[in-house]
C-alpha cells in the first residue's frame, strides 16, 4: 500500500534537494520562516519543492514541480537580526510526489505520495554503469585544479557507494549542471533511466571541457594571487626583521593615524594593531577583510576617552530641574547630592538610580532633564519585550554580521564616555533560550565591575564606570532581585489633584497649544475646568491622560477655529461635554455603602492607588465561605483569617454565637475581571463581616487598609502615598492605618494630610467603631 502523508512544502529558489545529501539553507518569506519554526518545535519533517522560476516572490502549488524531496530539519538557528533570516541545514530521505495541495493558512500544504525506492541485486548493480559514471567523474576532476590528496579523498568516497540510484542522487546535487537537468534527475524514479541520464549529462560536461577550463583558470588565478601574498608576506617579515620600513597602501595608513588618534587604552590599542597587522595580508575582495576593517572602525569609534564637563552648579542644576519638572523633590535632591559630591571629590563613580513608579509619573523625561542639568549626552535604551541576552552584551565576531551590544552602541552614539544612560522598562526584560538579559545587566550596573566590562565583540574591557544609569520600571517585584540590589531605587508616587492642576497649567497646556499650532490667546482653560477634567475624565497617577484629554480639546477648538466658527474660545466646565463628551467617572460612595455588609478599602496598583469596595451577604447553606472577584491567594487567606477572628470572638464583637451555622457567607470584590491579591484587604473584610452580622451600615466617607491577624492584630502595609491620594481624589474624609504605617505620613503632601482625618489602630476592634454607624437598620 502507498504511503500516503500530508506535508508542509517549502519552496526553493534554484537548489534541487535529493535523498541522502546535505544542504544549508537560508530562509527569509514569512511564510517559510514560519514553516520551519513550525516544524522544529514539531517532528523537525517537511518537504522541499524546486520553484520553476527563482523570481517568483510568493510561489503558488502552478508555480512549483510536481516531485520533490522529503526532508528532516537538523539545525535552524537565527542568520542576521537586522534582516530577519533564518539559516538551517536539511537532510533529504525520500522522493514524494504532489496528489494535491489542500488549504492552509500561512503556508503550502499538499497530499503527497512517499515513494520507495527498492535496492537492485548485485548483478543489476554492475550492469547499471556505475564504473562508468565514477570513472568520467574522476576524469573531470583531473582537468581542474584540485590538488591530487584531495581528487584521491573524493575518489574513496565514490568507491564507498553500492546503490547507483544514491551515487546518481549525489552526483547531480554536487553537479554542476542547470536546475531544470537536475529537477529530471530527481523525476527519474527508475535507478537505470536515472543513471543513464546522469551519464549523458556528464558527457556534456566532459564535451564542454574548455569552457570548464576557462572557469578553472579563474580559480588558478585565485590560488596564484594567495600564494604571491604569502611571499609579500614573508617579504615584509623579513624587510621589518631588517630595520626597514615596509611600503602601506595609503588606507592602511590613514586607518593606523586613526588607531593612534583614538586614545585606547593600552590592551584595546594592542588589539587594534594587531587586527590591522592581519589586514595588511588580506586580500580587499575577501569577506574576511571586511570583517576586520568593521571591527577596526567600532574600535576606533569608541568614545573611549571622550567626556563631556559636568555642569557642578548646584543652584543652575536645581533651576533646570525645576523648569521641567514640577515636584519629584526626593529626585531632584538626590541628582543636587551628586552634584556637590561632584565638586569635593572629583573621580567620584557615577551613581545607579532606578525610578520606580506608575506609567506617565515623568520618569523618561526626568532622566532627559538630568542629563540637561548636568551639561551630559543623553541616550535611552528600552528593554521591554528584549530576550537575548545578546543586545547587552553583543555577538561574537564568528557570526556574520556581527556588531556591539546596545549598551557599546549608544555609547558610540552619544558620543561620550559620561553621558546619562536611561535603560527603561527595567521590569518587562523576558528570558529564553537566548539566554537572560537581566543577568547580562549584573556587570553593567555594578560600579565594583563595570570599569572593565567586556563586549563579546570588542572583546576588549570598556570603562562603564563614568556613565550615570537611571533605569526606569512600573513594578519593583519583577526585577532581578540581584540587579534590585545593585542599583538605588528612588520611588515616584502619583500626583494630588492640586499637583496635576498645576502640572496642567506650568506644563502640558503650554505644550499642547504649541504641539497644535495655537496661541494663549486663542485658547484659555479656566481652573475648574481643568480640575473637572482630572476629577471626572481621569483616573490615574500620572498625568499622562490628563494630557490626551487636554489635547483633545485643542483639536476641537483648532477644527473651530479653522472653521470660522469661533476666533478664541475659554474652556469652562460646562465646555468640556461638547469637546469630551460625558464624564467617565463618578463616586459611588454613599450609593455602594447605604446598606450593611459593604466596606471600603484601599488598593495599591502598577498605575497608582484606588479605592475597593468590599461586599459581603449570607444565605442559607452549609457553613461554607464562598470568594468571588478574581483574588489571589494571599488575599482569600485574608478573608479566611477575618472569618475565623469574627466566630472566634463573636460574644465580644455583639454577633450571636452560631451566626455562621447553617449559613453560607458570600465575599465578592467587584471589578472580578481584574485580577487582585495581597493582605492589605484583610482589614476591610473584617469590617464588611462585621458589618453584615450586626447590620450596621458602614459610613459613605471612611475607608481603611491593614493585614490582620488571628490575634486581632492590625499590621503595617506598604503603598501608603499612593492608597492615601486615592482615598482624597475618591472623596473619602477619614482613613483607618495600621499604627506602625503612621510614618509615612511624613511623604504625604501637606494639603492632603490637612484635608483627610487619621485614625491609627493596633487592634481590630478598634476599626469597628470608626467606620460603621452606631446603629444598624
Amino acid at each position: 500500500m502507498n504511503d500516503i502523508r500530508y506535508l508542509m512544502i517549502l519552496p526553493l529558489r534554484g537548489p534541487v534537494i535529493f535523498p541522502g545529501t546535505r544542504a544549508p539553507l537560508a530562509v527569509g518569506r514569512e511564510s517559510s520562516i514560519k514553516l520551519v519554526k513550525e516544524a522544529w518545535a514539531g517532528d523537525k519533517i517537511f518537504g522541499v519543492i524546486t520553484q520553476k522560476e527563482t523570481q517568483k516572490d510568493n510561489p503558488g502549488p502552478e508555480d512549483l514541480y510536481s516531485v520533490g524531496c522529503l526532508t528532516e530539519l537538523l539545525v535552524l538557528q537565527k542568520a542576521e537580526e537586522a534582516e530577519k533570516t533564518f539559516k538551517l541545514m536539511i537532510e533529504g530521505q525520500q522522493r514524494f510526489r504532489v496528489i494535491k495541495y489542500v488549504e492552509s493558512l500561512y503556508y503550502l500544504v499538499a497530499k503527497v505520495e512517499i515513494i520507495e525506492e527498492e535496492k537492485p541485486s548485485p548483478e543489476a548493480e554492475k550492469m547499471m554503469g556505475m564504473e562508468q559514471v565514477k570513472k568520467i567523474v574522476l576524469d573531470i576532476l583531473e582537468h581542474t585544479p584540485i590538488p591530487p590528496p584531495a581528487v584521491k579523498s573524493i575518489e574513496k568516497q565514490l568507491n564507498q557507494f553500492s546503490h547507483p540510484g544514491r551515487l546518481a542522487d549525489v552526483i547531480a546535487f554536487f553537479g554542476p549542471f542547470e536546475t531544470a537537468r537536475k529537477q529530471e534527475i530527481l523525476e527519474t524514479i527508475n535507478i537505470k533511466e536515472r543513471v543513464k541520464k546522469l551519464l549523458n549529462l556528464l558527457r556534456e560536461t566532459e564535451v564542454g571541457m574548455e569552457v570548464c577550463q576557462e572557469a578553472d583558470k579563474e580559480v588558478f588565478k585565485g590560488q596564484r594571487a594567495y600564494w604571491l601574498r604569502e611571499q609579500i608576506k614573508a617579504a615584509q617579515k623579513e624587510i621589518k626583521e631588517m630595520g626597514e620600513e615596509a611600503e602601506v597602501s595609503p588606507e592602511l595608513a590613514e586607518l593606523k593615524e586613526k588607531v593612534d588618534n583614538a586614545q585606547m587604552p593600552e590592551e584595546a590599542k594592542k588589539t587594534a594593531e594587531k587586527e590591522l597587522g592581519r589586514l595588511e595580508y588580506v586580500h580587499p575582495a575577501s569577506p574576511e577583510y571586511g570583517t576586520i576593517r568593521t571591527y577596526l572602525d567600532w574600535l576606533i569609534e569608541v568614545p573611549w576617552s571622550e567626556s563631556t564637563e559636568d555642569n557642578l552648579d548646584v543652584n543652575q542644576a536645581e533651576t533646570v530641574l525645576n523648569e521641567d519638572h514640577y515636584d519629584l523633590e526626593k529626585v531632584k535632591k538626590r541628582i543636587l547630592e551628586y552634584l556637590a559630591v561632584r565638586q569635593l571629590k572629583s573621580d567620584m563613580k557615577g551613581p545607579i538610580l532606578c525610578f520606580v513608579g506608575p506609567p506617565g509619573t515623568g520618569k523618561t523625561s526626568l532622566g532627559k532633564s538630568i542629563a540637561r542639568a548636568l551639561g551630559r549626552k543623553f541616550v535611552r535604551i528600552s528593554l521591554g519585550g528584549v530576550r537575548d541576552e545578546a543586545e547587552i552584551r553583543g555577538h561574537r565576531r564568528t557570526y556574520i554580521g556581527a556588531l556591539p551590544g546596545r549598551i557599546i552602541q549608544q555609547i558610540k552614539r552619544a558620543g561620550s564616555n559620561n553621558p546619562v544612560f536611561m535603560i527603561d522598562e527595567m521590569d518587562k526584560i523576558g528570558a529564553d533560550w537566548r539566554g537572560d538579559p537581566s543577568s547580562a545587566l549584573l556587570e553593567v550596573l555594578d560600579p565594583e565591575q563595570n570599569f572593565s566590562f567586556s563586549d563579546h565583540y570588542l572583546e576588549v574591557p570598556f570603562d562603564l564606570s563614568k556613565v550615570m544609569f537611571i533605569g526606569t520600571a512600573n513594578l519593583e517585584d519583577p526585577i532581578l532581585p540581584a540587579l534590585k540590589d545593585r542599583m538605588e531605587i528612588l520611588r515616584l508616587p502619583g500626583y494630588t489633584r492640586e499637583e496635576k492642576l498645576k502640572i496642567a497649567k506650568q506644563f502640558l497646556i503650554p505644550r499642547q497649544l504649541e504641539e497644535h499650532g495655537l496661541s494663549p490667546e486663542q485658547l484659555e482653560f479656566e481652573d475648574e475646568a481643568v480640575e473637572t477634567m482630572i476629577r471626572d475624565y481621569t483616573r490615574e497617577a500620572g498625568v499622562r491622560n490628563l494630557e490626551r484629554e487636554i489635547a483633545s480639546v485643542c483639536r476641537g477648538v483648532a477644527k473651530n477655529i479653522v472653521a470660522k466658527k469661533i476666533e478664541k474660545a475659554r474652556i469652562g466646565v460646562e465646555d468640556l461635554h461638547n469637546y469630551l463628551g460625558p464624564i467617565k467617572f463618578f463616586s459611588e460612595l454613599a450609593e455602594r455603602t447605604s446598606k450593611s455588609g459593604v466596606a471600603i478599602g484601599l488598593a495599591w496598583t502598577e498605575y497608582g492607588g484606588e479605592i475597593l469596595f468590599v461586599e459581603v451577604t449570607k444565605m442559607t447553606g452549609k457553613e461554607k465561605l464562598t470568594l468571588t472577584g478574581h483574588l489571589g491567594k494571599v488575599m482569600k487567606e485574608s478573608a479566611q483569617a477575618a472569618l475565623s477572628y469574627a466566630r472566634s470572638n463573636a460574644s465580644q464583637l455583639g454577633l450571636e454565637d452560631n451566626f455562621f451555622q447553617d449559613k453560607e457567607i458570600h465575599l465578592h470584590v467587584p471589578s472580578g475581571a481584574t485580577p487582585k491579591d495581597g493582605p492589605s484587604a484583610g482589614l476591610t473584610m473584617f469590617v464588611a463581616l462585621v458589618s453584615l452580622l450586626t447590620k450596621r451600615p458602614s459610613r459613605a466617607e471612611v475607608a481603611m487598609t491593614g493585614e490582620i491577624t488571628l490575634r486581632g492584630r492590625v499590621l503595617p502595609v506598604g503603598g501608603i502615598k499612593e492608597k492615601i491620594l486615592a482615598a482624597k481624589e475618591a472623596g473619602i474624609k477619614t482613613v483607618i492605618l495600621p499604627k506602625k504605617n503612621e510614618k509615612d505620613l511624613k511623604e504625604i503632601p501637606k494639603e492632603v494630610r490637612e484635608a483627610l482625618r487619621f485614625k491609627f489602630i493596633e487592634e481590630m476592634e478598634e476599626a469597628i467603631e470608626v467606620a460603621l454607624e452606631r446603629t444598624g437598620i
